[in-house]
């Protein structure tokens, strides 16, 4: 499957996006990889409006708010998610707990806050620096033959390079044993990361990420999948002395929740609204499972569903251009789309409008029928200035793909349902659905 792409941009500090959706994956088999094409890093805001915008003479109405509400954080498949203050806007954050492999997570263990939720990538990365020393020294280096694994990340102002790991996850009541893990910047691997690796600049310390990790919990079993157990593949797996190798598909970086006891078909990210002029914080609520228990439901809620490739791609129309990739990404802080009608900050990419615009996209193909998705875009530079961590209207220019950010979030469930599995609303995965009130 596909790599994690990011983007880092500055704007009165970070903003993080998991760039997602990239790649032409089948959505019946695990045999392609796909590698999202990487963005370039916005600068600094400046709030200078770019020239070459061009008039619209779509109507500015504007979206409707979404409203639903999270469910309440109590059972064991739940675990809160927070957005606060950490540098960086709009970052989904749960805590993660490892220990010692196949102890059923009750041996030597540590838990690791402010660990970003994407749901465009797959599997769990954590950096070396925030695992407490006596944890790392009970987790299981993972070896291909005699050598011992690594694994490169490619992101999209710089590559992360680490060893590969097993250990016991918890997240809340939820327990994947065994689970092949991705450390980065771990200070034993003295080889440096080959050539083919080293796109931009070394992301190595929870500094250089913004967080202390990254849970991938999107459509995919697993990060790379047959082509990875086929052969060795480039800016995938590699032996730490650097030299590429295949890997099979159980010690691949692997999506913790396709290793639950049970709730292993799915997942919800449920995000309360907040304030269209931004909020210091929000809280919502991660819930693992799909129609397996009372309190993840989709079959009867009318959601509005894709099917997705393995990337969690599907397609949609904006502005009469054809959006083939087209995802949900918690992991991306903004609203990345084309649109030259609305002014754009010349610098940073931030679309900066003089008054809030409302837009929308029809999502092609959707269930029960095409959907027109209504949202808005506020000023990015006035947003940034503002000392908030929350928005629901923040947007950045990207061409050749809508990628639905953290903005879309807010005030919906939305759901994943992973490819090899099934629920009764959503029928076979890889799809996502999404409820707004």
């Amino acid at each position: 499957m596909r790599k994690i792409a990011w983007i880092i941009a500055a704007a009165l500090g970070l903003s993080l996006a998991g760039c997602g959706g990239g790649g032409g994956g089948s959505s019946n088999s695990n045999t392609t990889v796909n590698a999202p094409a990487g963005a370039s890093s916005p600068a600094t805001s400046s709030g200078t409006s770019s020239s070459s915008n061009t008039s619209n003479s779509t109507p500015n109405v504007l979206a409707v708010d979404a409203s639903a509400v999270p469910t309440a954080v109590g059972p064991g498949n739940t675990i809160a998610v927070t957005v606060t203050g950490t540098g960086i806007h709009n970052q989904p954050m749960v805590s993660v707990k490892i220990c010692t492999p196949g102890t059923n997570a009750s041996t030597n263990c540590s838990t690791i806050p402010n660990v970003i939720v994407d749901t465009a990538s797959f599997g769990l990365r954590l950096v070396r620096s925030a695992i407490p020393t006596t944890t790392f020294n009970a987790l299981q280096a993972e070896t291909v033959g005699s050598q011992a694994l690594a694994e490169c990340a490619l992101f999209g102002s710089g590559y992360a390079w680490g060893t590969v790991y097993t250990a016991d996850v918890a997240l809340s009541g939820e327990t994947a044993q065994n689970l092949p893990i991705h450390v980065i910047g771990d200070p034993a691997l003295t080889t440096a990361a080959p050539t083919e690796c080293q796109a931009g600049r070394l992301l190595a310390t929870t500094a250089d990420i913004g967080a202390n990790g990254i849970l991938g919990i999107g459509v995919s079993p697993n990060d790379c999948g047959s082509a990875c157990v086929n052969g060795a593949v480039s800016t995938f797996y590699y032996t730490t002395a650097g030299v590429g190798t295949a890997v099979p598909l159980a010690g691949q970086i692997t999506n913790p929740v396709t290793q639950f006891a049970q709730d292993n078909n799915g997942l919800i990210l449920e995000m309360a609204q907040v304030s269209d002029t931004g909020s210091a914080s929000a809280q919502g609520t991660l819930v693992f499972g799909i129609d397996t228990q009372t309190n993840n439901a989709l079959s009867g809620t009318s959601a509005t569903l894709m099917k997705t490739n393995l990337n969690g791609d599907f397609t949609s129309t904006y502005n009469g251009t054809t959006q083939t990739k087209t995802f949900f990404d918690s992991g991306s802080t903004v609203l990345f789309f084309p649109d030259l009608s609305i002014p754009i900050d010349s610098s940073s990419g931030y679309y900066i409008p003089t008054t809030t615009v409302g837009r929308s996209s029809t999502l092609v193909g959707a269930s029960p029928s095409t959907v027109s998705l209504g949202f808005n875009i506020a000023n990015g530079a006035t947003l940034n200035a503002s000392g908030k961590n929350a928005f629901n209207n923040l947007g950045i220019y990207l061409s050749k793909q809508f990628d639905f950010g953290m903005p879309f979030f807010y005030g919906r469930h939305v759901y994943y349902g992973i490819s090899g599995t099934a629920s009764t609303g959503g029928g076979a995965g890889p799809y996502v659905a999404y409820v707004s009130n």
